[in-house]
């Protein structure tokens, strides 16, 4: 059995290794809603592995390429929310290709999908850390290193556990 990816006050642990991450800006909810800034509670699951090819070679084998005019939709109004898009999108959005390096390579969970409910959060990723202890808008973030070691530790349906203990 896999061991489950777990959150704790300061760091994201699997088995006995420990990563140091920051979390949303909104702290940890059970009553997560879309902008927010919270990482939500409950038990997720890994279900994809994204990069970016210009950056970066395949990590492993289960990755997919991050592709100009890739956006990820945040339109509680559409049909199509908390999925992976392409422009031209005229809904509210974020680029998944970014000038920044936050997003060369992201695990999605599987929060509020595959079928979402509209207003209760999109994306929530494990990506890179801008810097140590600047927060996200909700997503769980690493140093890129650590974070390309968990992607190396874990395979697609990985548990990855946000205590209820942790909420506000």
């Amino acid at each position: 059995m896999t061991a489950e990816l777990v959150l704790t006050p300061t760091c994201l642990r699997l088995g006995a290794r420990r990563w140091p991450c920051t979390i949303g800006r909104g702290g940890i909810r059970a009553d997560k809603r879309e902008g927010d800034g919270a990482t939500p509670v409950g038990r997720h699951h890994i279900v994809g592995l994204l990069y970016r090819p210009d950056r970066m070679a395949p990590p492993v084998a289960w990755a997919q390429p991050i592709r100009p005019g890739d956006l990820w939709s945040d339109d509680a109004s559409r049909s199509d929310y908390n999925q992976m898009v392409r422009a031209p999108y005229s809904g509210s959005h974020e680029a998944l290709c970014r000038a920044d390096r936050l997003y060369d390579l992201v695990l999605v969970t599987d929060w509020n999908w595959p079928r979402a409910t509209p207003g209760r959060g999109s994306a929530i990723f494990l990506h890179r850390w801008r810097r140590p202890g600047f927060p996200t808008e909700g997503c769980i973030a690493l140093r890129p290193d650590h974070l390309l070691q968990l992607v190396r530790a874990i395979a697609p349906g990985q548990p990855l556990i946000v205590p209820q203990a942790l909420a506000r």
